[in-house]
């Protein structure tokens, strides 16, 4: 900016100048402020973040609930080859409203969509319907301490999403419903189906972006591998 004041004819008047400097300052933070397109900068904290958040959320009068990608990690083999280390995920999120508007967001309860998961839900139909149990402690003598059961269920305007969590260690059970329309649910599909190869890990075969000049694959996460955990925080 100082440069291009600099450049401004002498005869100029300090009323054009300013008008200028204004123009310009107006424009930098047009784009600070509205632009999704870059990785290392966070207009509304003013710090440097690779880290991005963009979930699809959708809030209703008793709970609300939102979808993630989490994408994969890697590891390289001594071949140079790389294997996937943690398989990727669609995070559902779900928390209970306390009020109009407000939601609890530390009784907050997770679950991970696989990726065959992902695909039930693609290719439901207006009348049909799909149900998911996770179990972290499944084929074991821990088997049921802690259940988790995602239902998705059609209505006359759309579909039920719901999900329920049953903790016999802290004794609690969580319930979720969530009632979403047909545009709605139709978001959901489609963002899944864009998500769905990502988080299989396969945009890495295709895309040239995460190359590096060297021809060495850039290890630099997307998101955060904890993220893969959190499902079962509770």
């Amino acid at each position: 900016m100082l440069k291009l004041y600099r450049m401004l004819p002498s005869s100029s008047s300090s009323s054009s100048r300013n008008q200028l400097l204004q123009i310009l300052s107006y424009r930098k933070l047009e784009v600070r402020d509205f632009s999704t397109s870059t990785n290392n900068y966070s207009a509304a904290k003013g710090y440097a973040s690779d880290r991005i958040f963009a979930p699809y959320s959708v809030y209703k009068g008793k709970a609300a609930f939102s979808l993630s990608p989490c994408l994969p990690t890697f590891t390289k083999l001594d071949s140079g080859a790389l294997v996937v280390d943690r398989r990727g995920s669609i995070m559902m999120s779900f928390m209970p409203a306390i009020g109009e508007r407000k939601y609890d967001s530390d009784k907050k309860q997770r679950f991970a969509l696989s990726a065959t998961e992902v695909g039930s839900l693609i290719a439901m139909g207006p009348q049909d319907s799909c149900e998911f149990f996770h179990d972290p402690s499944m084929k074991s003598s821990n088997a049921g301490q802690v259940r988790k059961s995602l239902s998705i269920k059609p209505h006359s305007n759309g579909y039920f999403v719901s999900l329920n969590v049953v903790n016999t260690l802290l004794n609690t059970k969580d319930n979720f419903s969530v009632p979403v329309t047909t545009a709605e649910f139709a978001v959901m599909k489609t963002a899944c189906s864009f998500a769905l190869p990502h988080i299989m890990g396969w945009d890495r075969l295709t895309s040239p972006t995460n190359q590096q000049s060297s021809g060495k694959v850039s290890f630099q996460p997307k998101t955060n591998s904890h993220i893969l955990d959190l499902e079962w925080e509770k």
